[in-house]
């Protein structure tokens, strides 16, 4: 089951205050960075149902019961170990009183070794890590709209006007992502965007314009041969 929600508050609360605030469906699955660790919270989604895997840690104290993966076992490059852990008897037990599965994950683009805290027991430990991955997209994704796309206020500030402006610049972000999978030439993100900014009012023939976008000596001569002349 998936569940799409949507809150909009006054950015003054934390995010994890925001969380608890929202009352997510039976079933839902929950994936967060180590701002979401609250073993309170966690225990509460997983008594209502909920399924979540949060990045853990590295101050947390926990015990390993049991591993998952039998010795020999050929792991992925990624997939360093998954374990059955149980918090260590004192405030935080008492918070989570119940085992939890911890992923170990390597993290090749920042090389360092990720641990996933996650109430199921019956994914495979890819799922739990594309998860996660998963997650970072979205992240990541939001603040090229923010980098790309300079929206630091809104023109508007009434529930309609944010909602129009929000979705306009998810629309345009999409569609320029699209435009740069399609094109043959290899366009960096921020050189597209300022390119297409700075020739919205040029005719031409996209595809085509998106494939090669630069002329060589030969075609500029040919274009204008005054350029010869010097």
């Amino acid at each position: 089951m998936y569940a799409r929600i949507c809150q909009f508050i006054d950015g003054k609360k934390h995010d994890i205050k925001a969380a608890k605030e929202i009352e997510f469906p039976k079933d839902s699955v929950v994936v967060g960075d180590r701002g979401y660790v609250d073993f309170s919270w966690m225990y509460e989604l997983d008594q209502a149902g909920v399924f979540f895997v949060v990045r853990g840690k590295e101050n947390i104290k926990m015990d390993m019961i049991k591993g998952r993966i039998k010795l020999g076992a050929d792991l992925s490059d990624s997939i360093q170990g998954d374990w059955e852990v149980e918090l260590q008897k004192d405030n935080t037990y008492d918070k989570y009183p119940k085992k939890l599965r911890m992923v170990q994950v390597w993290d090749e683009v920042n090389n360092v070794q990720l641990e996933l805290l996650t109430n199921n027991f019956s994914w495979t430990a890819e799922t739990i890590a594309e998860l996660y991955k998963r997650r970072w997209y979205i992240e990541s994704f939001f603040k090229e709209l923010k980098t790309h796309l300079k929206i630091k206020s809104f023109i508007g500030t009434s529930l309609n006007a944010v909602l129009i402006q929000i979705w306009t610049a998810l629309i345009t972000m999409l569609l320029l992502k699209s435009l740069q999978r399609r094109a043959v030439f290899k366009w960096n993100l921020s050189n597209l965007v300022n390119l297409i900014r700075t020739n919205l009012f040029t005719k031409c023939d996209l595809k085509k314009w998106l494939d090669k976008p630069f002329l060589t000596d030969k075609e500029m001569e040919e274009i204008s041969p005054q350029l010869s002349l010097f």
